[in-house]
């Protein structure tokens, strides 16, 4: 069984309930005096707290996948990273890997769609970067055989993994359920984390000396993914969604290059770069560019162009509230602006989960597949 599966979970809750049950049953015949009853009353003790902490820990790990597997907690995941030399005239897209959706049929590309897993090169930016591709079932039918599709590319937050993009938050399963039932287009994903230059959280900045993150995003993949899938190059095929850090990246790419992406959707977004010891110098001193990072002084003082954007908050929960609503005051014609307000929710997956759905309705709605 898998350390993120179901039946992990429950056999740890259902131990831990039933050595409480056994705690309270015996506890009394461990009341006596003498070294047997106070080893016995430690010993239930002990293995009745290691069961609830197992349980707790297991939980939060299925909803934030700080670890994938077994082995990856036990630190037996010592497999090294395959360098990839890009010679002139090679691919800057390299498929690695497949894996099916979790869907009836989706052991079979045309009937559930596939994830495969890539590595991306910039040319210009010079960066490479693991990633998953979603495909949708009718990427791989003969009569969508010659047409070409639209995307969006994913960000997690920081230092999230791609992976939470598949397993936590269901990008994947919920692109796959809201083409099925008619509420949106297919539509191809790009998922990976924003932190491509890893440990540092660059904010999706082109950090003067490198690393040349924005240019990476902005540039580099859609180029990338173009000529590697049947999508589009057109701005209206390109859109870029996120959350928390990725939501800042996803706003910021859609709002600086209107030329490239046509709509940004952020959930439980900030809106000015964050600048702690995770990111480092991002600006070297450069104040135009620590300006130019603010989304609200960007709204104000740069061309808005004919771009849709998506922002997420809650009444209780977030601390964005002010700042989305700002966001929403400042964005004018020709661009436009949408959002959803929880009544509650938290910076967590969970709420994550209830925006995600419309969330791609909504990116699904703004985009063409021509």
């Amino acid at each position: 069984m898998g350390l993120t599966s179901n039946k992990v979970l429950w056999s740890a809750v259902v131990l831990a309930v039933v050595l409480f049950a056994v705690t309270v049953v015996l506890w009394p015949r461990l009341a006596r005096g003498g070294w047997r009853s106070v080893v016995g009353r430690v010993g239930l003790l002990l293995v009745t707290q290691v069961a609830l902490f197992a349980a707790v820990g297991l939980a939060a790990n299925r909803s934030f996948l700080f670890y994938g597997s077994w082995a990856d907690l036990f630190g037996q995941e010592q497999d090294m990273g395959v360098v990839v030399d890009h010679g002139a005239g090679s691919k800057d897209v390299r498929v690695v890997g497949t894996q099916a959706l979790d869907v009836p049929g989706g052991g079979r590309p045309a009937v559930g769609g596939q994830i495969q897993k890539v590595v991306i090169a910039g040319d210009r930016s010079g960066i490479v970067s693991p990633a998953y591709v979603y495909l949708p079932p009718e990427y791989f039918q003969a009569r969508y055989a010659k047409r070409t599709f639209p995307a969006a590319v994913v960000l997690t937050g920081y230092p999230g993994t791609a992976e939470n993009l598949i397993k936590g938050l269901k990008y994947p399963k919920t692109a796959y359920l809201q083409a099925k039932e008619g509420r949106m287009q297919p539509m191809v994903l790009v998922m990976l984390r924003p932190t491509v230059a890893p440990p540092r959280d660059t904010e999706c900045v082109d950090v003067p000396g490198g690393p040349k993150t924005e240019t990476f995003f902005a540039e580099d993949l859609p180029r990338a993914v173009s000529e590697t899938y049947r999508v589009g190059t057109k701005p209206r095929n390109w859109g870029f969604m996120g959350n928390s850090t990725g939501a800042y990246c996803a706003l910021k790419i859609a709002l600086h290059h209107p030329d490239r992406f046509s709509a940004g959707a952020g959930f439980s977004a900030y809106y000015r770069a964050a600048e702690d010891v995770t990111t480092g110098d991002l600006f070297h001193g450069d104040e135009a560019l620590r300006r130019r990072s603010d989304l609200l002084w960007s709204l104000d003082h740069l061309p808005q162009g004919d771009s849709s954007f998506l922002v997420t908050t809650s009444k209780r929960g977030e601390d964005n509230l002010r700042g989305t609503r700002e966001f929403v005051r400042k964005v004018k014609s020709p661009a436009k602006v949408s959002s959803i307000t929880l009544e509650s929710g938290g910076h967590n997956f969970n709420t994550w989960n209830r925006e995600i759905p419309p969330g791609l309705v909504w990116m699904g709605g703004k985009l063409s597949a021509g």
